[in-house]
């Protein structure tokens, strides 16, 4: 199988130059959401207010020049105000469909945490069928689809946790945390951070992001490194510390990832490595930790160590 060719990987190359011109020193969390973009993943951005969340998600979507809606999710949101509704027309007669804003390529669902379920609920069929039913009729969205939601640790007040089968629709959960100095200098000069996001040109349009992802489509998956991830899987499900395993639809995001972290380093396969780094920000949002192992470390801190030591005591293939 032949190697992605260099225009392709140039292309996603500009894309992930681009979007450190505005995250400085985070260059592990842009290249975690090129490859969830590339796998037609959905991301979850986690950190603290005021780490970056909502400009690296802003940073995408001027960074690809297609459609962008975005939501500010609150606590009187209804389904309806991100899905559409349907109006009675006079003039018609009839019914008419007024799309909302889920109707884009780039979606970003800013604090989405800060709603109710039944509001968070809207996303669910969007997100897994890239469709929406409203009074019975489905609606197609867009090719390509994202949805880039930003969230706040559960700890924080006036936050609603996502339910599994929310978090299960997402490709990877990412952490936004504090920038070291010299980033974090480079922001309050203006170097960096929001302050350039206005000078930040689109470099792709939304016919190269699916030529991207076709590209990555084609990265060749040994057997070996099936079983590898399915081991990895299968410890998830009768570990004594998770009470919710990782399911299916998880072993198939890993699967994909995989492939786009190994398209992005010009490779024409995939590599153990590959799965190993991927497996922990792929799986820690779908476990859930049995309370008799919880501790005083964070949930999301303590299912991601639980991870780490699954994936260590599986062995890596030769």
């Amino acid at each position: 199988m032949a190697k992605p060719e260099p225009a392709t990987l140039q292309r996603a190359a500009e894309l992930e130059e681009a979007l450190r011109s505005i995250i400085r020193g985070k260059n592990d969390v842009v290249r975690l959401a090129l490859v969830s973009i590339i796998a037609r993943g959905h991301l979850l951005i986690e950190g603290v207010p005021g780490v970056g969340k909502t400009t690296l998600a802003h940073a995408l979507a001027r960074a690809i020049d297609c459609e962008f809606q975005r939501v500010q999710f609150t606590s009187d949101m209804l389904p309806s105000d991100v899905l559409g509704i349907s109006i009675f027309s006079n003039a018609e007669q009839r019914f008419e469909f007024k799309r909302g804003p889920i109707f884009t390529n780039i979606l970003l669902a800013d604090e989405i945490n800060r709603t109710t379920p039944k509001t968070q609920s809207a996303l669910l069929e969007a997100m897994n069928e890239r469709q929406v039913t409203v009074d019975g009729y489905a609606h197609e969205l867009p090719n390509p689809f994202l949805v880039i939601a930003t969230q706040n640790p559960v700890e924080h007040h006036g936050t609603y946790p996502l339910p599994e089968s929310q978090m299960d629709r997402f490709l990877l959960r990412v952490h936004m945390g504090y920038p070291e100095s010299q980033s974090e200098r480079e922001i309050l000069r203006g170097a960096a951070g929001a302050a350039r996001l206005p000078n930040l040109e689109p470099v792709l349009k939304a016919e190269d992001v699916l030529e991207l992802q076709d590209a990555a489509d084609k990265i060749r998956v040994d057997d070996s490194l099936v079983d590898y991830a399915l081991a990895i899987v299968a410890q998830t499900r009768v570990s004594e510390h998770l009470s919710l395993g990782v399911s299916p639809r998880g072993s198939l995001m890993l699967y994909k990832a995989a492939q786009a972290m190994a398209f992005l380093e010009g490779r024409d396969f995939c590599n153990p490595d590959d799965f190993k780094r991927l497996s922990v920000p792929t799986f820690a949002h779908r476990v859930v930790v049995n309370a008799r192992y919880s501790s005083t470390m964070k949930k999301t801190e303590q299912a991601e160590s639980i991870l780490r030591d699954i994936v260590e005591s599986v062995p890596v293939p030769v």
